[in-house]
């Protein structure tokens, strides 16, 4: 198979595999890197955004969106809505499996750690001041910063002719890191629904060892909030003609 569909789905899985994964070998016990900290972990999610974004453009979606919010915002700008079911549908897919490989990954650390609230956060994002109100704040600004930005580097106010072939993703990559650095600590930045959604469904229904709750409380917040980002960003880039 090899097509849109499949390219978002192995981009997202290949995202959440490599982000989840580096969450994992930082909060685990007896990993090997085990408190390594957190610009291990920015480091490695923005690493995942460049193998994401390759693998979805190799297996057939040279959108590559990886991100429900990127996706509405492409959609609005454009005015062709008929890849938003599709893309949804993948990228959720994607990140479930991504993070049930995670998971088998880690198998034996599962139990070593007593830590619930670390076992929720190799999934999904936990707040580290739960205030719903602030919080939706904050991942809506980190949203908007990913969508203007990540749109710009495609302006052809910085590069008329278009990028160089292969430089997208690496640029793309180096705004999530950028965010997680600088955005990331209210909310551990979601700034993509399919992100967290899809994990917390894989943390809700795998057999983790003394898991505890999936946090559905919470679950809205970094769904309901990169969203709301993406549609603000599509309106700053269409008033200011970034593209």
């Amino acid at each position: 198979m090899h097509g849109p569909f499949m390219g978002e789905f192995m981009g997202t899985l290949v995202l959440i595999l490599l982000g989840d994964g580096v969450v994992a070998n930082v909060l685990l016990k007896k990993s090997k890197g085990e408190n390594s900290g957190w610009i291990v972990i920015a480091t490695a999610w923005g690493m995942a955004v460049v193998a994401g974004i390759c693998t979805a453009v190799a297996c057939g979606s040279p959108a590559a969106h990886i991100n429900p919010a990127v996706t509405l915002a492409s959609a609005l700008l454009s005015g062709n809505w008929s890849s938003v079911g599709p893309f949804w549908a993948a990228q959720f897919l994607g990140a479930f499996v991504g993070a049930t490989l995670v998971w088998l990954v880690y198998l034996p650390h599962w139990r070593e750690t007593p830590d619930k609230a670390a076992k929720l956060a190799v999934f999904c994002n936990t707040p580290a001041i739960r205030n719903f109100p602030a919080n939706l704040l904050s991942e809506i600004i980190a949203t908007i910063c990913l969508v203007v930005v990540g749109f710009s580097f495609g302006s052809k106010s910085l590069a008329p002719t278009g990028l160089a072939p292969g430089f997208s993703p690496w640029f793309w990559g180096v705004l999530v890191w950028g965010i997680g650095l600088s955005l990331g600590g209210p909310t551990g930045y979601a700034i993509n629904p399919a992100r967290d959604f899809g994990p917390r469904i894989a943390h809700a229904i795998l057999p983790i060892s003394a898991k505890g709750g999936s946090d559905w409380r919470y679950a809205p917040i970094p769904i309901i909030g990169p969203l709301i980002g993406g549609v603000i960003g599509a309106v700053i880039i269409k008033t200011m003609g970034i593209i």
